[in-house]
């Protein structure tokens, strides 16, 4: 009862064919092959670093530099500039 016969699937298929036609199953069938291609490739790209995204990654940070104005009239104000590392 818990597993299906030959005849079953075949009936199955049948249904499945004449609700969907063969030309869509057959698109449905490349869109899965290609999907699973893409797939595949782009797990052995991402076992390699590439080099622009390893050049990118590498570059520090910038740098804050802070200078201070001791004027009479901003005792406590700081000013601020990023400045980029080179």
């Amino acid at each position: 009862m818990g597993s299906f016969s030959i005849w079953h699937w075949l009936i199955v298929l049948l249904i499945v064919v004449m609700v969907f036609g063969t030309k869509k199953l057959k698109n449905i069938g490349g869109d899965l092959g290609g999907a699973v291609k893409g797939f595949k490739d782009g797990l052995k790209e991402g076992g390699q670093p590439a080099t622009d995204e390893a050049a990118a990654t590498t570059t520090p940070p910038a740098q804050v530099t802070a200078a201070t104005s001791a004027t009479a009239d901003d005792k406590n104000t700081i000013d601020v500039q990023a400045r980029q590392k080179s």
